[in-house]
């Protein structure tokens, strides 16, 4: 039996804000059913086919939270997101202005390139759409119910998984029809989405059970920990980095254990055991992060490469890692020297950007076989006997969009050499490390903390709005604090109250503040924090600050170039 001379960890991250008014339930964007339509099913199937296939999905729980959310919408047939009951609506006559309004913002938010381009009836409801809304908002009312039907229904088969589009009758048959949809067919469109939602906890729970992957999760809310904790950790690696105007995080380490407590209750209910692993929201980590993690009984941690580096240059007794060769330091599990902590495992950069940006632009098996040809590079280079242990961490969701078959002949491909590969062994962290313990755990002189994003945390915090918008949140937080401490809310009062702050507290919406993100992203995504920091007033029955009408952002952000909104971890 050859020796297997390289170990891989693929660990793919399933990720959506919470897109909930929890004052009303409704949600107000649809990307977390859409991403289960295309990508989430996608995922699962591309492993369910390849059982030989080992790797991490990590689920974090507010995602969870919002797909349990649209099964319990399909069973009971009271839709509280507003497309998908358009979708359902028996009469498309009947829409308000508003309404036709939101069908037409939302319909045309696909890849123009792979979602729109290669469907010819989508493209010309787009030609119609673009010739009329060029004379102005009034020529739209030309625009018919059986328009909308159509455009409606080319919206949700472009959002659909290439494996749906593989074994569904259904969806063949909607796309050979091309044009005439009626409330039937659309019916049965939404049909199909149902069975999806509802079957994909489950699948993934198959593929946990089967061994086949490890589940591991995120802090429930998807919190930005280590800035929760201590913002002065954002000038361990930029010590010039200008930071909010509020000194920290009020409890900031109380939170984020609340996080971890909930995330670790919740994992441990869907999926019958409590999680040994942790890819921190956005891979950030400190040493304090890791205290937290250890008193929970966390196995191990994932965090960027640049991290790992930043942290090996810090310490006077190591050599600069940008001296050493990557394969001297990279490909091997670390522990903070004096804690009794989680293991800590780096992503290759390079290797999890060729996925997320580079292989797209190429044919499947070209791009499997060159991922594949970097992975035996490093077997070579390993010096000694210890296999490399190589991590690639990225979303199992937004790359694929740009992908042509949103990602079908690459996974396929990929899968499929790698479990059959002489000198690869695809693994997960927790079998790793029950197989070989601590043995090839190395050291870790200090940690300097950083995200999986340059290694540092201004991604998040350090430009004037995304440190207003920490400002914002630390002053709900104050607020937050006193009426807990006057007792005037009931245990449910306070049990909503809270979950709308562990909402506010997601590192999303500190992500999309910025120039480099487009322009209607950044005004979508500040409306939204705005509005849910409004609601954490109203359910702490306090005033809404009119400072919260006002936007965050000052005019920032680039012009919209087309598809959806582009996260890469």
């Amino acid at each position: 039996m050859t020796e297997k001379k390289l170990e891989l960890v693929l660990l793919w991250h399933l990720h959506q804000p919470d897109y909930r008014d929890h004052a009303t339930g409704e949600f107000t964007l649809p990307w977390v059913y859409l991403h289960a339509l295309k990508d989430y099913s996608d995922m699962a199937w591309h492993l369910e086919r390849h059982p030989e296939m080992h790797a991490i999905v990590n689920l974090v729980p507010v995602l969870l939270d919002q797909i349990e959310d649209y099964v319990d919408q399909f069973a009971s047939g009271k839709l509280r997101d507003p497309l998908l009951r358009l979708l359902a609506a028996p009469d498309l006559q009947a829409l308000t202005a508003d309404q036709r309004r939101l069908i037409f913002e939302s319909c045309f938010r696909s890849n123009q390139e792979t979602m729109i381009e290669p469907f010819p009836p989508y493209r010309r409801l787009q030609a119609v759409y673009r010739t009329l809304a060029a004379e102005g908002e009034g020529a739209l009312l030309y625009l018919s119910a059986q328009y909308l039907s159509d455009l409606l229904t080319w919206y949700h088969l472009s959002w659909t998984g290439e494996s749906v589009r593989r074994t569904s009758e259904t969806i063949t048959r909607l796309r050979a029809q091309g044009a005439g949809y009626d409330h039937a067919d659309r019916n049965q469109l939404f049909d199909v989405i149902g069975r999806l939602i509802k079957g994909l906890i489950p699948r993934y729970k198959a593929l946990a059970e089967s061994g086949q992957i490890e589940l591991s999760m995120t802090p429930h809310g998807h919190p930005l920990a280590p800035l929760l904790i201590d913002f002065a950790t954002a000038r361990e690696a930029l010590p010039d980095i200008r930071l909010p105007q509020a000194t920290k995080y009020p409890d900031g380490r109380s939170r984020v254990a609340a996080h971890i407590a909930s995330a670790i209750a919740s994992h441990t209910r869907r999926f019958g055991a409590p999680p040994v692993g942790v890819w921190p929201a956005e891979g950030a980590l400190s040493s304090e992060l890791l205290e937290v993690l250890a008193q929970r009984g966390v196995s191990w941690v994932a965090g960027g490469e640049k991290t790992l580096a930043n942290s090996l240059q810090a310490s006077p007794k190591n050599t600069a890692s940008s001296a050493r060769r990557r394969s001297d330091w990279l490909y091997r599990p670390y522990r903070l020297r004096g804690a009794d902590g989680p293991a800590c495992f780096f992503r290759d950069d390079r290797l999890s950007d060729l996925i997320g940006f580079e292989y797209r632009r190429w044919h499947g098996r070209d791009g499997a076989l060159d991922f594949v040809r970097e992975l035996e590079d490093i077997v070579r280079r390993t010096k000694g006997e210890t296999p490399a242990l190589v991590s690639v961490i990225l979303d199992g969701e937004n790359a694929w969009e740009y992908y042509p078959y949103n990602g079908h002949y690459f996974l396929s491909e990929l899968y499929e050499v790698l479990q059959s590969h002489a000198a690869i062994r695809t693994t997960t962290y927790r079998d790793y490390l029950a197989r070989e313990g601590s043995r090839r755990v190395a050291e870790l002189p200090a940690l300097c903390a950083g995200s999986w994003v340059y290694g540092t945390f201004s991604t998040w915090i350090g430009d004037h709005d995304k440190n207003h918008a920490w400002d914002l949140l630390c002053e709900a937080k104050q607020s937050y604090d006193l009426v807990l401490v006057n007792g005037s809310l009931t245990d449910a009062e306070r049990e909503v109250a809270e979950r709308q702050l562990a909402d506010c507290e997601s590192s999303d919406w500190f992500w999309w503040f910025g120039d480099y993100n487009p322009q209607a992203s950044v005004a979508s995504f500040d409306r939204l924090f705005r509005a849910k920091l409004g609601n954490l007033y109203r359910l702490l029955k306090l005033p809404t600050p009119a400072q919260l009408a006002e936007p965050i952002s000052r005019g920032g952000g680039r012009p919209e170039a087309g598809g959806t909104m582009r996260r890469t971890s």
